[in-house]
């Protein structure tokens, strides 16, 4: 899952980034509210963590911005600030959580998953698409129960896969929410990696489990 952060202070930004790609997001950083608006509507992420004390825009007018502009992406307020009434603005804005510093990178996280959760309308931590069950938390994949070692880019894309089922999603689709701001869309990285995972889940089930609609993009098969 791909993360936008708008956060002014580099240090921070970049430690918070670097604790989530260890736990297996794709991070991408804007240190000022503009830049972070023109990322937000550029790229497709899953989430977005946004500062409220930032130099050149308020995080209160940048959520404002976003919602008004039918921007739906779950927005975390990450903030210093613990004002009641300021957070309550940001939720009756559209913030969807909300974070007071300093924090632990494996809290951050589970709220990240909490709010990305609820946008797909899931009750369950696991994510069950067909004959796969994903569990993000433990990155641990499995077909008719039984588990499937993954690499990292592999379950990123199985997760992505299965968390749209049962849509096709296109190859533009999925680069975008695996791959940071700086992946090549025209790299042939993708394809290698769809079609290693495509191998292990099949020799692990006994027939295909990702479909490829020619032209479309890929699905999780039915049971």
């Amino acid at each position: 899952m791909r993360v936008l952060i708008i956060e002014d202070n580099k240090e921070l930004s970049y430690n918070i980034k670097s604790g989530l790609e260890n736990e297996g997001l794709v991070v991408d950083i804007a240190n000022c509210g503009l830049d972070g608006e023109e990322k937000a509507f550029i790229n497709d992420y899953d989430a977005i963590l946004l500062d409220l004390n930032l130099p050149d825009k308020d995080g209160i007018e940048i959520l404002e911005f976003f919602r008004s502009n039918n921007l739906n992406t779950p927005i975390i307020i990450v903030t210093a600030r613990d004002g009641v009434n300021e957070l309550a603005k940001g939720l009756d804005l559209g913030a969807d959580d909300y974070i007071v510093k300093p924090f632990q990178i494996i809290e951050l996280r589970a709220r990240i998953q909490a709010v990305i959760r609820r946008f797909y309308g899931r009750t369950n931590p696991d994510i069950k698409a067909g004959p796969i069950t994903i569990n993000p938390a433990s990155r641990k994949v499995y077909v008719y129960d039984k588990e499937v070692k993954l690499g990292t880019k592999e379950f990123d894309i199985a997760e992505y896969i299965a968390s749209r089922y049962p849509n096709i999603v296109s190859s533009i689709d999925i680069s975008e929410h695996v791959y940071d701001e700086y992946f090549d869309p025209l790299s042939s990285v993708l394809r290698v990696h769809i079609a290693r995972l495509k191998k292990k889940l099949k020799e692990e089930a006994g027939k295909e489990i990702i479909i490829t609609t020619r032209g479309i993009g890929y699905s999780i098969c039915k049971d």
